[in-house]
């Protein structure tokens, strides 16, 4: 992910991905989709095989699935597979991690890692990747970004916490295993109400490890922010700007 601040050590790293252990059937709910285009570019025509790696409730698992490729998923969290299964029964879903998928050698056409690189040891996930990839598989990492170059939505971002800053020049770290490194920017916009909004903030590694008091002034901000300074009515709905940024590389 391309974030703001300082890059987080293996601990910290482990302690803010717990946070997505429950909660799977919200997350579900309120976590914005991919656009089918930025799915496309990113697994190979010949691919028949796919791999995805943290894949949460299923968010690109369905993609991959409505691409007619035969997709195990694979995710820490159980309660997240739960909800997996029952949005994508035609996926096989695994309890694993990118470091440690279990599954076995030369397995796949195409690895994806949708939202979750950023939580991965990203050395050791490329070299366990890399075992379960093809001669020339393709791993791809996809994010989901509020698109701050828009002045409300920056605003937004900076009350929600969600530490999204777009850096052109940004390259999410792979290992020696993969080459030719490429990617994709997708603007879109995700039709929403002031309360899917809220319940996003919800969804967010910042509130979900954050105390009560720092979780209802979080709350109270957006009312505020949303309500009165935006003047957008309850529950109204608008049109949410996004960046989908995609990277791919062959194993080398």
């Amino acid at each position: 992910m391309v974030r703001g601040g300082p890059k987080l050590d293996h601990g910290r790293r482990r302690e803010l991905g717990q946070s997505f252990q429950d909660g799977g059937r919200h997350y579900q709910r309120v976590r914005p989709g991919y656009p089918e285009d930025s799915a496309r570019w990113l697994v190979p025509a010949h691919a028949r095989d796919a791999l995805d790696v943290g894949a949460g409730t299923g968010k690109f698992t369905a993609l991959l699935l409505d691409l007619g490729l035969e997709v195990t998923a694979v995710d820490p969290s159980a309660d997240m597979l739960n909800q997996l299964a029952a949005h994508c029964p035609a996926a096989t879903a695994v309890t694993g991690t990118a470091e440690a998928t279990g599954l076995p050698a030369a397995r796949f056409d195409v690895v994806t890692v949708a939202q979750a690189w950023h939580w991965c040891d990203p050395l050791a996930a490329s070299t366990e990747l890399a075992r379960v990839l093809r001669p020339h598989g393709t791993l791809g990492l996809i994010w989901n970004q509020l698109d701050t170059s828009v002045p409300w939505v920056h605003r937004l971002s900076r009350i929600m916490h969600a530490g999204d800053v777009y850096r052109p020049g940004h390259r999410p770290v792979v290992g020696p295993e993969f080459a030719g490194l490429e990617s994709q920017v997708t603007h879109w916009q995700d039709r929403v109400t002031t309360t899917d909004l809220m319940e996003l903030t919800k969804s967010r590694s910042y509130y979900l490890r954050a105390g009560e008091a720092t979780r209802a002034k979080v709350l109270a901000n957006l009312d505020w922010y949303l309500h009165e300074h935006l003047a957008y009515g309850q529950d109204q709905e608008l049109e949410l700007p996004y960046l989908t940024l995609a990277w791919r590389a062959v194993k080398a």
